[in-house]
């Protein structure tokens, strides 16, 4: 699906507060509401808009430190060995990627207690031949997607 400007525009304000009315979104951009309407459905049918989200603070809500692991898999055991990952709900990203690793796992935990766990259960699942774990010291940028501008 090919996005035009008014497109970008309201993936952008909706980016910035998913709960704003379409009535504020159609002033914000001068069109009508109507057509914020339409623009926003035909988004949403086509998987461009996936679903509306909140930004939660994770420190706030215990989880006070962000790990990035890189792990090898044994050949022939990617999926199952993903899989059981994804499964921990302190994991909240598992990437296929190239280079030295072949998965990158972003986790939570809420102390180091907990990140040994993590190490000893996630980390070292049967098929895990290697590993190495990052501790985040400070978070400069996160954000759950690229800005919407096009850069020229």
């Amino acid at each position: 699906m090919e996005l035009d400007a008014t497109d970008r525009a309201l993936l952008v304000l909706l980016s910035n507060d998913a709960r704003v009315s379409h009535r504020s979104l159609a002033r914000s951009l001068g069109i009508a509401q109507g057509t914020v309407t339409n623009r926003i459905r035909r988004m949403e049918e086509q998987g461009v808009i996936q679903g509306y989200s909140v930004t939660l603070d994770p420190v706030q809500l215990g989880w006070s430190l962000t790990i990035m692991a890189g792990l090898r898999i044994e050949k022939g055991r990617m999926i199952d060995v993903q899989q059981k990952i994804s499964a921990d709900p302190r994991v909240f990203a598992v990437y296929d990627v190239t280079g030295d690793w072949d998965s990158i796992v972003l986790a939570r935990v809420q102390d180091r207690a907990d990140l040994d766990n993590l190490t000893k259960t996630v980390f070292t699942l049967d098929g895990v031949s290697r590993s190495y774990t990052h501790v985040v010291l400070n978070t400069v940028k996160e954000q759950a997607f690229p800005s919407l501008q096009k850069t020229e």
